[in-house]
């Protein structure tokens, strides 16, 4: 059975990720869903509580949280959920700690930040699980809404691919969802026609995908993030790949606070695999 994690702390946006995650594994059978909280330890009389009473009451409200979202995702899916609350110090150790320990094929969780600061302070969790490397993340916006993937879009820098292409967590991902394969490249830099180097990158992957009928696109635009947008609405797609590395797809969308940037103001989740 596959496993898909989801960290909640009971915000807008993690409940968000939470109903995606269930619809999600709705739509892949022999799919179970955990949901996960992290709760940091109290300090003896910080708050002039006993220990043992704080705790117990927190673990009694937290118990009761986890269990009415429970319930609630229940009624949208039928899929197996349970759900698991740890303390710990820092969410992503936490994390990578459990999945380690009991085989999660993926990672559900929400982001948000409309501001430069928000950013920085909302989406740093999901930014660091990403780069943990600890299994693949699912990176839900705030305004996302399940949709049948049908179109899967794999965002390529066509530098060195066979070295930097995660190649069978992309098909697992592709045999999940059997959707259609758009692979896109974006870049100002060729004028006229395609270089050499670049025609031999697409035949590599033309190569490591075959199985899979990719669709090629090359984009000719300077604003990488809007090319991404005109693209995705264009081709109806309904989840993008990326292979975070350093000044690649990813790593622009959360630097930039261009309002069209899709990780922050679209409804296109993002699917992060490190090569």
């Amino acid at each position: 059975m596959k496993k898909i994690l989801i960290p909640v702390d009971f915000s807008e946006t993690s409940k968000n990720a939470a109903r995606y995650g269930v619809k999600l594994a709705a739509s892949v059978p022999g799919t179970s869903v955990i949901l996960y909280n992290m709760y940091k330890k109290i300090i003896p009389g910080s708050d002039g509580t006993p220990l043992s009473d704080a705790d117990l009451s927190r673990q009694i409200i937290l118990k009761n949280a986890m269990n009415n979202l429970k319930n609630d995702l229940e009624v949208i899916s039928d899929v197996p959920i349970d759900y698991v609350a740890e303390e710990g110090g820092t969410l992503v150790d936490n994390v990578v700690k459990y999945v380690k320990n009991q085989g999660i094929d993926w990672i559900v969780m929400g982001i948000t930040g409309s501001t430069r600061l928000e950013q920085v302070l909302f989406g740093s969790n999901a930014l660091e699980m990403v780069h943990s490397g600890v299994c693949p993340v699912i990176i839900v916006p705030p305004k996302a809404e399940f949709e049948k993937i049908e179109n899967i879009l794999l965002a390529s820098d066509f530098k060195n691919v066979e070295a930097t292409t995660p190649v069978a967590q992309i098909k697992k991902l592709l045999d999940f969802f059997k959707p259609k394969f758009h692979i896109v490249n974006i870049d100002h830099e060729h004028y006229v026609e395609l270089t050499d180097e670049y025609k031999a990158e697409r035949a590599k992957l033309e190569d490591m995908f075959k199985d899979y009928n990719p669709e090629f696109s090359f984009i000719r635009l300077f604003d990488f993030l809007e090319a991404i947008s005109i693209f995705s609405e264009d081709k109806n797609i309904d989840l993008i790949i990326t292979v975070p590395r350093s000044h690649n797809f990813l790593t622009r969308l959360f630097r930039t606070s261009n309002t069209k940037s899709l990780a922050y103001h679209s409804h296109i989740p993002l699917a992060a695999i490190l090569s």
